[in-house]
């Protein structure tokens, strides 16, 4: 028993103390090592074995450790007189795979943007401002002081919902801009208005709960709403915008009621004031909450701003959802929403618990970036050129496409909306369309029921160039599609 008929390879990538452990452990496990039997000092196994003393140490801990042998100081090892037994076999019984996702999981897994067809990062992909006026250099400068000077309770986890000092400059901005009633205690900061919605998907409604949706509407909001379990009826939008009188008979009394207002997503209509009221009045008489999406209003290109919902709203029944992500740049991943009082307190709760922070220095550098007066003038300097932009892409597609296309010149935003013949399959006109480099979506993909055939272009980084040669790869495609 001198090496208790160990065999050690020098060679094997396994270290020799764990090729002692093992061949100790299979030996008693088998009884070629009785339970009660004695085991060789660890120096003499060592020397039989010709190994350090630490590997045979090293060794017998974990078999110590394992209650397979006991040690005594001044005794030699001891096998334990009662071995431990092996679990018990379980029935094998087929089960799911650890990384196979819960049903919420799959419904947040997907992906309806796959649908529209577009390309991030084509050209004139919807939704996307104009990286190439963004005021680097001034933002960069409040950066630099932001890092600098950010109080350090700024720094760590005491303020979920967003720096003071980027409140109190939104108060101020959204009253005198927007009329909202705002206070910089009723204001959450968020990395994105698609994590605003979430949050309030999850706090203000339970599964199976009805969302009133724009139908063709926002993707990112369905994608919100349907991982939170609720069931979306689809609200149909004409010229006006959402129209809420068609669901008096069509949908259940909703907890929820989304609606873009400013400039309805995606096909631009802006709202009139006795829709605006009679919206408010059936989420009152429902009980419902209204979620105001003013992704785009800083662009409005003619005409004076509506007020917002959450300034004519008489009590609680309005949350405005506002973003930089088309006024400054995406990446710069800041949204904000302001809520009823009552509800600050607890959604910041729920936004801390589900770390929906946003970076503290961005939001200083922001905070200075508005109060500086750099905001205004970079909106008014880019709102110009979008509406040039943006005309022109419309009288492009008018001039080359004739009655095949209806398009009007967009009241605001970054993209517009073409619509096309119901013949037209739009998925597969965007499919040729993006195979030239462009990021054009198909607006079916926005549909829940409506029938909407067409392609939503984004034109605030359009130039003429661009504008052109994405009108001719459309008449192409539309071609192609007619004599196919």
């Amino acid at each position: 028993m001198e090496t208790a008929g160990l065999s050690l390879s020098r060679d094997s990538a396994v270290p020799l103390s764990e090729q002692i452990y093992r061949g100790l452990r299979a030996a008693i496990g088998d009884g070629r090592l009785p339970a009660g039997g004695k085991l060789p000092s660890s120096r003499r196994l060592a020397a039989a074995l010709d190994v350090s003393r630490n590997t045979v140490t090293a060794a017998y801990e974990l078999l110590v450790a394992e209650g397979v042998v006991t040690v005594r100081s001044g005794t030699a090892p001891r096998i334990a007189e009662t071995l431990p037994q092996p679990p018990a076999a379980v029935p094998e019984t087929p089960q799911p795979a650890r990384s196979a996702l819960s049903q919420r999981g799959q419904r947040s897994a997907a992906n309806p943007w796959a649908a529209t067809r577009r390309i991030a990062g084509g050209r004139l992909e919807p939704g996307t401002p104009a990286l190439d006026c963004f005021p680097r250099d001034a933002w960069g400068r409040c950066l630099r002081r932001a890092a600098r000077t950010i109080p350090s309770a700024g720094l760590f986890y005491d303020q979920p919902s967003g720096l003071l000092v980027l409140k109190e400059v939104l108060a101020r901005y959204l009253a005198a801009e927007r009329g909202v009633r705002a206070r910089a205690d009723t204001i959450l900061i968020t990395p994105s208005t698609q994590a605003s919605l979430s949050l309030l998907a999850t706090c203000l409604a339970d599964p199976g709960d009805t969302v009133w949706l724009e139908d063709p509407g926002y993707l990112g909001a369905r994608a919100a709403f349907d991982t939170a379990g609720l069931r979306i009826a689809a609200m149909p939008v004409d010229d006006h915008g959402a129209d809420v009188s068609a669901m008096a008979a069509r949908a259940m009394p909703p907890r929820l009621i989304y609606v873009t207002p400013s400039h309805q997503y995606p096909m631009g209509a802006r709202m009139p004031l006795p829709r605006r009221l009679a919206l408010l009045e059936t989420a009152r008489r429902a009980g419902a909450v209204v979620l105001e999406d003013d992704y785009d209003s800083e662009f409005l290109f003619e005409g004076r701003p509506v007020a917002a919902l959450q300034g004519l709203a008489e009590g609680a029944e309005a949350i405005y959802l506002g973003t930089f992500a088309k006024s400054m740049i995406p990446g710069l991943r800041l949204a904000y929403m302001v809520v009823p009082q009552p509800l600050a307190a607890p959604l910041s709760a729920a936004q801390r618990a589900a770390g929906l922070y946003a970076g503290a220095i961005p939001q200083a550098a922001l905070a200075d970036f508005i109060d500086g007066g750099h905001y205004r003038a970079h909106l008014k300097r880019i709102r110009a050129l979008y509406q040039t932009r943006g005309r022109y892409l419309a009288g492009t597609l008018r001039a080359a496409l004739g009655n095949r296309v209806q398009v009007a010149d967009p009241v605001g935003g970054v993209q517009l909306a073409a619509r096309f013949a119901q013949s037209v399959d739009d998925r597969r006109l965007a499919d040729a369309v993006n195979a030239d480099g462009f990021g054009v979506a198909a607006l079916s993909a926005y549909a829940l029921e409506a029938d909407a055939r067409g392609l939503v272009i984004g034109f605030a980084s359009a130039t003429q160039a661009d504008a052109a040669a994405c009108v001719a790869a459309v008449a192409a495609a539309l071609d192609a599609q007619r004599s196919g």
